[in-house]
């Protein structure tokens, strides 16, 4: 919950505003602004302040008790011109909310911490436990001197700029290790415990063999990820309860699931109790992995507890990016924070150009031409495969004659793929020409040279047919010159010569250029690869020099 204060008529007013955009996050604290501060700062996560940042200063300092502990906290001026993270900027998330509450009320987002000012992520806001010295590592890196990156365990990671040797490391390890000197450990949530309990079983003796076995095999409890056991033990108070305070869910496997996987020590005794040969060794092997430690039992007597600990790999992550139509205001936030999140780009040359200065140091670019698009969804999977976050950029939307159909062919259930939408050309083209694409529209492309033309024009005849409008992508080029005015023949047997046709060329780039004519009247000649031609349906008009299809509510007639 974050908790709002004001003292002013106006600090309530930019309060109200905040309270009413996020309703269910917010709560209003009233009455003496002294009392407000000190019992949200006991019962939110985060304080929203409208007041001078010196009294919110002197109001939270009595009440601090550490970075990791204390809500974050913002404040917010009189006039409501800057959103300034005071308190608890990573721990407690006041940097990010800084951002957002500027995003809502306007305001400039003021963030002071050394690594958001130099476009760095933080070492402990990467969403891993973190051990060791992260003052001294994230100088370093702030500095520009050589910091090493240890992974013995494949993750994904933002990107950092660290080199093959330095003075300062970063090690990422699920092993049981002290952090060094001039070192930071971080914990991946890599490590899955298989856990078996006969009925009844106590807690302490469950959690007992859980940390001795991790503590035996030199492993971290700090990187295990889950519990996992038979959906038959899924209430056991025991097992549970381990989970609880492990701080790890608890996930349970049905016995057809388990039964089906090879173990090296399966027994008769679960075989007979829940109908599989293996629980333990079973439910950490199920979704794969190395199997550091086979099947223990507990040491007391009789024994009710078994474990085994599986090593499961980072899942490389790809984000399929599209940048929309070329304008750096029509690049969706989303787009910006995946850019940003991503260790490699994959991507053409000319792409990379539009979006190079939103990447965070430490990025690795890999760049092609044109031509290339298969090799690079193939160097987008393989860079994913081995644990990495990649970001495969294309324009427009990436779903849209892009990336994302041959990264998605390429690509197994071995990653994970987010799709990030974008905004297409037809959609920006439309945008400008006014409202074409009012009812139903199909684009088309008119490249062959992946599909047969006979293909493209049996689409073309169809959209023609059925009275759709059409925006043709990839329409001309010069080696290409006969497909466009061949698809407007097939349009002009169905439509008539005054059907309004936009064109639009580089929309959204500076360089823009539209016109709105007509089937007749239109030159393919004046068409290239860069421009988008929108072909209106026998409703179509053009009304005050804008193109409209309307959307049936009430179709427009032309005067007599």
């Amino acid at each position: 919950m974050i908790g709002l204060i004001s003292a002013t008529a106006a600090g309530a007013a930019a309060r109200d505003r905040l309270a009413a955009a996020w309703p269910d996050r917010t709560r209003v604290y009233e009455g003496p602004v002294g009392d407000a501060v000190r019992a949200a700062f006991g019962q939110c996560e985060q304080l929203v302040c409208f007041l001078a940042t010196g009294a919110v200063v002197r109001l939270v300092a009595p009440l601090l008790s550490g970075k990791t502990a204390d809500p974050g906290v913002v404040c917010v001026d009189e006039s409501g011109r800057f959103a300034v993270s005071l308190v608890g900027g990573h721990a407690g998330g006041a940097n990010e909310l800084a951002r957002e509450v500027g995003a809502v009320l306007g305001a400039e987002p003021v963030v002071t911490t050394a690594t958001d000012a130099a476009d760095l992520p933080g070492l402990d806001t990467l969403g891993l436990p973190v051990e060791g010295d992260v003052a001294g590592v994230s100088r370093a890196l702030l500095d520009g001197e050589a910091v090493a990156l240890r992974a013995e365990v494949a993750w994904p990671l933002p990107p950092l700029p660290v080199a093959a040797e330095g003075s300062y490391t970063i090690r990422l390890t699920d092993r049981l290790v002290r952090a060094a000197e001039r070192e930071v450990v971080l914990r991946p949530p890599s490590l899955v415990v298989g856990v078996g309990a006969s009925k009844g079983a106590p807690a302490e003796e469950v959690l007992g063999l859980i940390e001795g076995v991790l503590r035996e095999a030199g492993l971290s409890t700090a990187s295990v990820a889950e519990l996992a056991t038979v959906d038959a033990k899924a209430g056991e108070p025991g097992i549970v309860e381990a989970a609880r305070r492990l701080g790890v869910p608890l996930v349970t496997y049905s016995v057809g699931e388990l039964a089906g996987v090879d173990v090296p020590n399966p027994s008769d005794a679960p075989l007979a109790a829940v109908g599989t040969p293996s629980v333990a060794e079973a439910a950490a092997l199920v979704r794969g992995g190395e199997l550091l430690v086979p099947k223990r039992k507990s040491a007391a007597s009789p024994a009710m507890a078994t474990c085994a600990v599986v090593r499961r790999p980072g899942r490389g992550r790809l984000a399929v990016v599209g940048l929309g139509p070329g304008a750096r205001d029509l690049l969706t936030p989303r787009a910006k924070a995946e850019l940003r999140r991503a260790a490699v780009l994959v991507g053409l040359d000319q792409y990379v150009d539009q979006i190079r200065d939103l990447l965070r140091p430490g990025t690795r670019i890999l760049e092609s031409g044109l031509g290339a698009e298969e090799e690079r969804a193939r160097t987008a999977v393989e860079e994913a495969r081995q644990g990495r976050a990649v970001a495969l950029i294309g324009s427009g939307d990436a779903g849209v004659y892009a990336m994302a159909s041959p990264a998605l062919a390429e690509a197994s259930d071995d990653i994970d793929v987010i799709g990030v939408p974008g905004v297409t050309a037809a959609l920006a083209a439309g945008a400008i020409l006014g409202a074409p694409l009012g009812h139903d529209h199909v684009s088309i492309s008119l490249s062959d040279l992946h599909t047969p033309w006979e293909v493209i024009e049996r689409r073309v005849r169809a959209a023609a047919e059925a009275d759709i409008v059409v925006t043709f992508y990839n329409p001309r080029s010069r080696g290409r010159d006969w497909q466009l005015p061949k698809a407007l023949g097939i349009l002009a047997e169905h439509r008539a010569p005054t059907t309004p046709v936009g064109v639009v060329r580089n929309a959204s780039r500076p360089d823009e250029s539209a016109r709105l004519t007509t089937l007749a009247a239109l030159d393919p000649a004046t068409v290239d690869m860069m421009t988008v031609v929108t072909v209106g349906n026998t409703a179509t008009r053009e009304i005050a020099g804008r193109m409209v299809t309307p959307r049936g509510y009430r179709w427009q007639e032309e005067p007599e």
